[in-house]
Formats: structure tokens, C-alpha cells, sequence
């Protein structure tokens, strides 16, 4: 059951209104607002359409259910996508994260593993070595990133990493916008 008082009220704080400042805009009573919002009283639809234009929204956005972003991701919420012909995984930390403005992912890199090169692109690209050591090449640069350093890069040019060492290296990789 919806708690329609308490949806109005939360509504009306967000923008800031007291219960008299609403009652004015939809022409009932502060009391009315009052009863309301301590579901002591129901409004009409009518009412309620009102009520809900002077808070700017209508009837179908207040009644709808939409699910609470997800903000905490499990191991099993993760996807893996395993490239061995290149020797590296890549594993999706926010799942769907093409909605969002970053993508976080953890790249796995075995000895001699690289990745596949990336066109430019606009936004920003971080990360962070957390084991190993790696080769970040950017158009014809070729930087070493060891372990507990990171890298920051507008992708202006074609960019990559490759393992540069004989153990496994592990990367987050963050990218603004969503590339992977």
C-alpha cells in the first residue's frame, strides 16, 4: 500500500514549501494539507491531480513503483568476459553500468596478456594497478604503470595495456563515458 500522505510530504519538502505554502498554490486548507499528510484524510482525484501539479508531477509518476537504484554489487551481480586468444579478462564491476557515467571494470592480465586497443573517444579514462605491472600505450607512447601507481588520459588517441612482467596484473580500469 502506497503511503500517499507520506509521498506528498516528501514531495513538499523537496521544493522547499510549507503546508501553507501548498495549501495557497492548490487553494484547500494548511489543515486540510495537514490531515493529508498524516493520512487522517483521503483526496479526492481531482484533489490529488492538483495537489500533485503544484508539486510538479502528475498521477502516473507518484503512483508509479519504480525499483531503488542498486548501490551495493555482489561478486554474483559481476560479469566476466574471458578473452584468452590475448590473455586477459575483463570483469564488469557495475553491471549495466551503460546507464551511469562511469564503468568500472577489474582487467586480469596474464604474462604477456593485452587488451584490445580502443579507438579515441570522448571523456576520461583512470586506473589503478593493484598487481604486477603493466605498459599503457597511448598513440605512440608507451608508459610503464606499476603496482600501486595510477593513470589518467583524456583517450585522444588509439590506447591500450599489456602485462609487463612475467606474473599476472590486475587493473581497475574506469572510463567516462561507458566504452567497454
Amino acid at each position: 500500500m502506497i503511503d500517499i500522505g507520506g509521498k506528498i510530504k516528501g514531495l513538499r519538502l523537496k521544493l522547499g514549501l510549507t503546508q501553507e505554502e501548498l495549501a495557497d498554490r492548490t487553494e484547500l486548507s494548511k489543515g486540510f494539507i495537514s490531515q493529508l499528510e498524516r493520512n487522517l484524510t483521503s483526496p479526492s482525484i481531482a484533489t490529488l491531480t492538483d495537489i500533485l501539479e503544484a508539486l510538479g508531477t502528475d498521477l502516473a509518476s507518484f503512483f508509479s513503483e519504480a525499483a531503488p537504484a542498486k548501490v551495493v554489487f555482489a561478486a554474483e551481480d559481476m560479469f566476466v568476459k574471458e578473452e584468452p586468444e590475448r590473455a586477459f579478462s575483463i570483469e564488469w564491476l557495475v553491471p549495466n553500468a551503460q546507464k551511469n557515467q562511469l564503468e568500472p571494470i577489474l582487467v586480469t592480465l596474464a604474462q604477456g596478456g593485452e587488451t584490445w586497443p580502443q579507438d579515441p573517444h570522448e571523456g576520461e579514462e583512470f586506473g589503478y594497478v593493484l598487481s604486477g605491472s603493466i605498459y599503457l600505450f597511448l598513440g605512440e607512447k608507451k608508459l610503464r604503470v606499476r603496482r600501486g601507481e595510477s593513470f589518467c588520459f583524456q583517450p585522444t588517441d588509439l590506447h591500450y595495456i599489456k602485462n609487463a612482467g612475467k606474473s599476472e596484473a590486475k587493473v581497475i580500469w574506469v572510463a567516462t563515458p561507458p566504452s567497454f
